[in-house]
């Protein structure tokens, strides 16, 4: 059982990012337009877990299966799309950096939110800061249920993502 902890926001985060990009961009530049640091991570000065989140941004979905595949290169074993779509997931090698890695069509709703709520709380730091509360108290009402703890920010970031307009697909 992994227990949730939420910790201030860290700027080493943002050099973590660029040696995952580093690290997984020469195998998936032919497939990809681009890799989104998204997430709290991406946020200065958000409290967060300490987990980069990474979008793989692919022209189409005709991309994917090549992103797919070329992941599965570096060790990457694709999971599926977990329930949301335009979002397909992966389970990382082991490594220095814990990370959730996703590959994204950029017409995606998924995309489109995690973009807009990461440039949304970017903008706004008094957002940024009572989300950064939120998860913290969460994390400490819910250190084992991870259930509890997603479902407890879903009423702020649902107010967040019609602030930035996002799709408003489940994320």
């Amino acid at each position: 059982m992994r227990t949730i902890v939420v910790v201030d926001y860290d700027p080493a985060w943002l050099a973590a990012f660029e040696r995952l990009r580093a690290a997984i961009w020469p195998a998936v530049r032919d497939a990809a337009e681009a890799i989104e640091h998204v997430g709290s991570t991406a946020v200065p000065g958000l409290a967060a877990k300490p987990i980069i989140d990474l979008d793989i941004v692919v022209r189409s979905g005709a991309e994917v299966p090549a992103a797919i595949a070329r992941l599965a290169t570096l060790g990457y074993a694709h999971r599926g799309n977990l329930g949301i779509e335009g979002r397909e997931a992966f389970d990382g090698p082991p490594g220095p950096h814990a990370h959730h890695l996703y590959v994204c069509p950029r017409d995606s709703a998924a995309l489109a939110n995690h973009v807009a709520v990461r440039d949304d709380l970017r903008a706004h730091p008094d957002a940024a800061r009572e989300y950064g509360e939120l998860k913290k108290a969460l994390a400490t009402r819910f250190p084992h249920h991870i259930e509890a703890y997603v479902g407890g920010k879903t009423d702020l970031l649902r107010r967040i993502m019609r602030a930035a307009r996002a799709p408003m697909e489940r994320t």
